[in-house]
């Protein structure tokens, strides 16, 4: 029986479950700051501003540092409100204006650069703090998500904060690299970049966790997910991408990552090179290992008499393996081991011997390809069974 071994092509699968539209995730809120001006600005941002210039002027001085923090206070506190800083800055040169005390010279501009400088200065601060707060959260959220730690009421409302509804079916895909990435990487970025440009707003959430570039989707779109692996395969010169299967309610997401993970450890455990794997193509192996000491048994008494070859066992898995991989074609086998027809031939011979299965025999072919499968899951023989 040939086994649903993943196909190497970039292909969409068949039709997923319940089209519906969502918002994108929330970011912070400019809008209303960037369509101001400077005579939208309250005077409370400006308070001490016309004093400063008239003292400056007066004495010549420089801004005190008790000035430089106030003008620092004043900018955080704008920005915690919303204002923009092209409107605020625009709001300090217009009563700079109004307040120009007479005999202004070169102290009077420097104390205007100084006051906003300072200003901008506790602005940009404070965007930098609502920046790494948003991110923390973020960070919380999603580990809370592909761990399913927290309540999934709790979690349900907290993600409508980034997109995503999850009384609706959604599915996850996986990319592993030969290196380990962060969300503020530039893979992940790009990735991401590439992903909205495509596709727009369609409630897309590109992350990473524990090195790997992760995506959540609707689990009706998944254009978006082939595109994702298309894209990550590319960004990770040439890593693996698993896809889940689209899973319905607030669990859905954890057990489709859960599902893509397991994918990525059955293809580092059988060899697989397929650049993206299918867990929908791979349901067989569940199954197979679902009763761990049933396929141990199995491998210890069809594969166990391997042992007693010279050279040990492995020479002659790897001819199994091969043999069976290529679709039991002896010629393309024998390529694959770089041997020729003949040794092959005599290798599937020997199997034959040992084992009293032979591998040309469609009646003895299942048992012996289900027990090299679970040789291959199970690390056999370099771990005991």
């Amino acid at each position: 029986m040939d086994l649903p071994y993943p196909g190497s092509e970039f292909r969409p699968r068949r039709p997923l479950p319940r089209p519906y539209a969502l918002e994108r995730p929330r970011r912070l809120d400019t809008a209303r700051g960037a369509r101001m001006t400077g005579r939208d600005i309250p005077e409370e941002y400006l308070t001490g501003y016309a004093d400063i210039l008239a003292e400056t002027t007066a004495t010549g001085r420089r801004l005190t540092r008790d000035e430089l923090d106030s003008r620092r206070a004043l900018g955080e506190r704008a920005a915690e409100a919303g204002f923009g800083l092209r409107a605020l800055v625009g709001a300090h040169l217009a009563a700079a204006r109004a307040h120009w005390p007479a005999g202004a010279g070169d102290s009077t501009l420097a104390a205007v650069e100084q006051t906003v400088d300072a200003f901008a200065e506790g602005y940009e601060r404070a965007q930098l703090l609502a920046v790494r707060q948003e991110e923390a959260v973020r960070r919380e959220f999603i580990d809370d998500l592909l761990h399913g730690r927290s309540d999934l009421g709790l979690l349900a409302e907290r993600a409508e904060r980034f997109g995503l509804r999850l009384s609706h079916a959604h599915a996850v895909a996986v990319a592993q690299g030969a290196t380990g990435y962060d969300e503020g990487d530039a893979v992940p970025r790009d990735v991401e970049r590439a992903l909205f440009t495509r596709f727009g707003d369609r409630s897309i959430l590109v992350t990473t966790k524990d090195g790997r570039l992760v995506c959540i989707a609707p689990g009706d779109q998944e254009d978006v997910l082939t595109f994702f692996a298309k894209q990550a395969h590319a960004a990770t010169d040439g890593g693996r991408v698993a896809v889940g299967r689209s899973q319905p309610g607030p669990g859905g997401v954890v057990h489709s990552y859960e599902e893509a993970l397991n994918a990525l450890g059955l293809a580092d455990r059988l060899g697989f090179d397929a650049p993206v794997l299918y867990t929908a193509d791979l349901l067989v192996y569940p199954v197979l290992t679902r009763d761990r000491q049933a396929m141990a048994d199995l491998v210890a008494n069809t594969l166990g008499p391997l042992r007693s070859a010279r050279g040990g066992p492995e020479p002659l898995l790897d001819t199994l393996v091969a043999y069976f991989d290529s679709g039991c074609v002896a010629a393309e086998a024998a390529r694959r081991l770089s041997l020729s027809v003949r040794a092959l031939t005599y290798r599937l011979e020997r199997i034959h011997k040992l084992t009293g299965s032979n591998p040309a025999d469609p009646v003895h072919r299942y048992t012996l390809q289900t027990a090299v499968i679970g040789a291959r899951l199970l690390d056999w023989p370099d771990k005991d069974l």
